[in-house]
């Protein structure tokens, strides 16, 4: 068994995400295009006599007890298999907090992966992310990473093919958006056919490898509720635009807006005007990335 073990978690945007109909459960039936991308946090796990799981991070205000997804997946493997020795992870946390871009699922994908790994205990991904789906619906693909198709309540995953390679700015602002509070005022039922994204033409995009056409039909029937309530996001997009983006758009719940680029200056530029220039106003966080690939 290892003894300790040094984990990456890499951050989601939403290519689209379109939100079908709410369920008797409370939760919602989604259809959209997933993708990785290279911006990470990053976790060491340490195998330790001393029964019991110790959480430290960079950042004080996040949780280390059992409020943290990191803790809930490593207890779920380590009660089920009734692991007697104890685990102390550390975090450092890199990829923007509660910005639509599953970090704390991506974190706790992560520990599955190294807590199984770590203590041998034999599961596949796919079994892993049977386990991950109790813990959020966003875990499933934080276990699978790179480009797919997320159905159901987010656990139905199909691999699509990748984005190819090119530059993705991160912006978000000095806000917090509740998911809780866009889902219970997103009532899909009043929504026109055209508020809903068109998920196949990013789905088609993909399998020509048209960075322009899946930039091209970006979309996310969430923006209906924040940017009215957030007109700060719709002020992003736009600079984005400005800036050459072949499109921007919200990820997720938001509120980290997303902006793809087919030229590195324009991006480099435009990450510039953001951290520096006349945009820095606008964002509190900002990067830039590109697509997570798999290694060969």
């Amino acid at each position: 068994m290892l003894n300790e073990m040094k984990l990456q978690a890499y951050g989601k945007i939403n290519l689209s995400l379109d939100v079908l109909r709410k369920r008797p459960d409370g939760y919602h039936d989604v259809r959209m295009v997933m993708q990785t991308v290279k911006l990470h946090d990053n976790i060491d796990l340490y195998r330790e006599d001393e029964p019991g799981i110790r959480l430290t991070t960079n950042l004080s205000f996040l949780p280390v007890d059992e409020n943290n997804l990191m803790v809930k997946a490593a207890k779920l493997l380590m009660d089920e298999f009734h692991i007697e020795s104890g685990l102390r992870m550390f975090l450092k946390k890199v990829i923007p907090v509660a910005a639509g871009m599953a970090g704390g699922s991506s974190d706790a994908a992560a520990v599955l992966f190294g807590v199984n790994r770590m203590f041998d205990l034999g599961l596949t991904r796919d079994q892993l992310m049977e386990r991950g789906v109790k813990l959020g619906a966003d875990i499933p693909f934080c276990l699978l990473r790179g480009t797919a198709l997320s159905e159901g309540i987010g656990e139905k995953l199909t691999v699509l093919p990748k984005l190819p390679d090119c530059p993705i700015l991160l912006a978000k602002p000095a806000l917090s958006v509740s998911t809780r509070y866009v889902y219970e005022h997103l009532n899909v039922a009043e929504r026109p056919p055209e508020a809903h994204p068109d998920v196949d033409s990013v789905i088609a995009g993909l399998q020509h490898q048209s960075i322009p056409e899946v930039a091209e039909h970006l979309g996310n029937i969430l923006e209906t509720v924040t940017l009215e309530a957030y007109p700060e996001i719709k002020k992003i997009k736009e600079a984005m635009l400005i800036c050459g983006a072949l499109n921007s758009l919200m990820s997720g719940s938001g509120p980290t807006v997303f902006g793809i680029f087919d030229d590195e200056e324009k991006a480099k530029a435009c990450y510039e005007a953001f951290r520096n220039g006349e945009y820095r106003p606008l964002a509190r966080q900002v990067y830039l990335t590109a697509p997570w690939q798999q290694r060969k």
